[in-house]
């Protein structure tokens, strides 16, 4: 074997390889933890933030999570992960991305919520139909349905707003109930009762007739039920007093 100078050169860069290995496994701590790769700095920025600046996330609360020393290590060391997790616990952000910026820094970019409507009165839901827990003073639509069905609330109410663009009614709630009914209200005070079969065609019936036939109702109307085959049934202002007059006169006696 000893005459083969292959096998001679091939043993002696293995060898080598591994002395290498070795010295790296040996002094390997020490130098990632040297000054020099010490993080000097964190920059935060945003996917549709505009010259830094967030809608909802503050300032404040970037720089009171990096003083509780989330980012804790060196360059090589920091856990990345940690951080993320860190950030996506504040209330307006979606998702955290972390990097590394040779030889020092740390770049963070954030994903705000960008809210849609209310949920339930106890939450927002945002464009991708998540719930978050934030605050806001924005006037928004209300969602009212199972938590699981956000997602699926979120979509239904941008197809029950295209169909209803040519009336520029808008949709202040949404209604959907466990037996996966659906019930609209609209600003101008009319609740338009879907169903649970059929719903965008139904909602496109009350839209080619409103011209010409809900319009000409010479009351105001509060209650419009789709759910007929052939037709709607419909209930106007006075109507709505009535039914409360004699319920309080039943109450009374």
């Amino acid at each position: 074997m000893w005459d083969n100078h292959r096998m001679l050169h091939i043993l002696a860069n293995g060898l080598f390889i591994l002395a290498v290995l070795v010295a790296v496994f040996a002094i390997g701590p020490s130098v990632v933890n040297l000054p020099i790769f010490s993080l000097k700095e964190v920059s935060v920025g945003g996917i549709s933030s505009i010259d830094g600046e967030f809608k909802h996330v503050t300032r404040k609360q970037i720089n009171s999570l990096l003083i509780r020393s989330e980012v804790a290590g060196s360059f090589f060391t920091v856990d990345l992960d940690t951080i993320s997790n860190a950030f996506e616990k504040l209330p307006w952000v979606r998702a955290a991305s972390v990097r590394r910026n040779w030889p020092q820094s740390l770049e963070v970019t954030l994903e705000e919520h960008v809210a849609l409507a209310r949920w339930s009165n106890f939450a927002l839901v945002n464009t991708y139909g998540e719930v978050f827990n934030a605050v806001t003073d924005k006037r928004l639509p209300a969602f009212t349905g199972p938590v699981e069905s956000s997602k699926e609330v979120a979509r239904q109410y941008a197809v029950f707003r295209k169909i209803l663009q040519p009336l520029q009614q808008k949709i202040t709630r949404i209604d959907f109930s466990p037996r996966r009914a659906w019930r609209i209200h609209t600003e101008n005070g009319i609740v338009l009762e879907l169903g649970r079969e059929q719903v965008e065609a139904r909602l496109r019936l009350y839209v080619s007739a409103h011209d010409h036939v809900i319009s000409q109702f010479k009351q105001q109307l509060t209650y419009i039920d789709l759910r007929y085959p052939n037709g709607f049934s419909v209930r106007m202002l006075e109507e709505n007093r009535q039914q409360s007059r004699k319920s309080g006169l039943k109450k009374a006696l």
